[in-house]
């Protein structure tokens, strides 16, 4: 088979990567208009605390996209992981009810995590604004699988367009109408993923008209079982990994300055998250690419490590020179006080968009050798890092919350990366 060429690998891929760099827009956006709202530190720690808490929600549907791409082959296939989807956004959606009653609620933000009073009452009202987020997602990434699997990338960034300019729109609205930061965050992304679903729907019609009429052999068809058996740990990885998040919030909390630390986070993570959205667009890509027998293995590998070097380099120009404070202070529109808090952080996570494309190629590999198991046990190593780091650094060295949390992000990703290394040899040796 003729090797696939580097011009096709970026064809394919650049549309996704403005899909990822499209959403990664949207935090630092987002944060940059709550920033110049009242009350600006403690809007920005409710809106950041309100949406960890709905991506712990969403976790378990955030890996449908890879499955939708690996599993809808035909008719049968599609139907049965769309009836798996529904059922999964279903559970979530109860999930997150049951989370948002009150006295569930306040137990979780105030009695576990410490938060005040008044910063509670705001995270609990952002978080109803998102109930409907987490299922929207599942919705649209569905769907979103199916195009990628179909070749039409680019309809998946027109949907995040079309979600990004949605969201904008909407800010700017609330904000001029003097709603309270944190919930026209809230309200912003929630509108923006609603439209994107809905237009994933409407771009997707044609091609799932093709798709339902393709007839799979009984030895190609799925079954649940087997859905089950290929989706379960690739759930479980998001669940562990975004589940971590409670465990940062707890530790900023008993660490110094944590408010700062709760403000000045989601504007940090959302520039590093600029670059590491560029290297998780290219799971997507390995899956569509590599091959029944992983004829494209190795241009892929070469292009993943030319994209993690750039996008690492690209952060490390802003991390270490004086474009950090232009972010920070002009772009983000952060107080002198919690743009110094965000410095260190930044530096610190230099290296985490390289390893973000190194183990979205790792993880395609094992999803296309069907060996999605080891995927858990590099996330639970993973969280397991992070917890370790943050323990420390607040209780034996009296780390500033936001600084031992940077540090336990960039130690806990090597760890997953250097655990993956052996799964993923030997599920390329079985294919040479």
């Amino acid at each position: 088979m003729k090797q696939i060429s580097y011009i096709k690998i970026f064809r394919f891929w650049i549309p996704l990567a403005a899909t990822w760099l499209m959403m990664s827009l949207e935090g630092p956006f987002l944060a940059a208009v709550i920033a110049r709202l009242a009350d600006p530190k403690y809007n920005l720690a409710a809106y950041g605390i309100a949406f960890s808490f709905a991506l712990i929600v969403e976790a378990p549907i955030i890996m449908i996209m890879s499955a939708s791409v690996a599993l809808v082959a035909g008719g049968d296939s599609f139907r049965k992981l769309k009836r798996f989807t529904y059922y999964l956004n279903s559970i979530i959606t109860a999930g997150m009810v049951i989370c948002l009653v009150p006295p569930v609620f306040y137990f979780i933000t105030q009695d576990l995590i410490g938060l005040p009073r008044d910063i509670a009452r705001i995270t609990y009202v952002a978080c109803l604004i998102l109930l409907p987020w987490p299922s929207a997602i599942g919705y649209r990434r569905f769907f979103q699988g199916i195009l990628i699997r179909r070749n039409l990338t680019r309809r998946v960034a027109y949907g995040t367009a079309i979600r990004v300019s949605a969201m904008a729109a909407a800010a700017i609205v609330f904000s001029n109408l003097e709603v309270r930061g944190a919930y026209v965050g809230a309200s912003s992304l929630t509108i923006g993923v609603f439209c994107e679903a809905i237009t994933s729907r409407i771009m997707v019609h044609k091609s799932l008209g093709e798709v339902l009429k393709i007839n799979e052999s009984e030895k190609e068809r799925i079954t649940y079982a087997s859905i089950l058996k290929f989706y379960y740990p690739l759930a479980l990885t998001a669940i562990l990994f975004l589940g971590v998040h409670p465990f940062v919030t707890f530790f900023m909390g008993i660490s110094r300055f944590p408010i700062e630390s709760f403000a000045a986070l989601p504007v940090v993570n959302g520039l590093v998250f600029i670059f590491r959205g560029l290297g998780l667009s290219f799971q997507e890509v390995g899956v569509a690419l590599l091959g029944n027998r992983f004829e494209a293995y190795k241009p892929l590998r070469n292009f993943a490590f030319l994209l993690g070097a750039a996008m690492t380099a690209c952060l490390v120009i802003i991390a270490f020179t004086p474009a950090a404070a232009f972010w920070y202070r002009r772009v983000s529109g952060l107080s002198v006080e919690l743009s110094r808090f965000s410095y260190l952080p930044t530096q610190i996570m230099f290296l985490l968009p390289g390893l973000t494309v190194w183990i979205s190629f790792q993880r395609a590999t094992l999803i296309m050798g069907k060996k999605t198991g080891p995927i858990t046990g590099a996330t639970l190593t993973e969280v397991m890092l992070i917890v370790a780091v943050l323990f420390a650094s607040v209780q034996f060295y009296d780390v500033v919350g936001i600084v031992g949390a940077a540090a336990a992000y960039l130690i806990g990703r090597l760890g997953a990366n250097f655990y993956l290394i052996p799964s993923c040899a030997q599920v390329v040796r079985r294919f040479k």
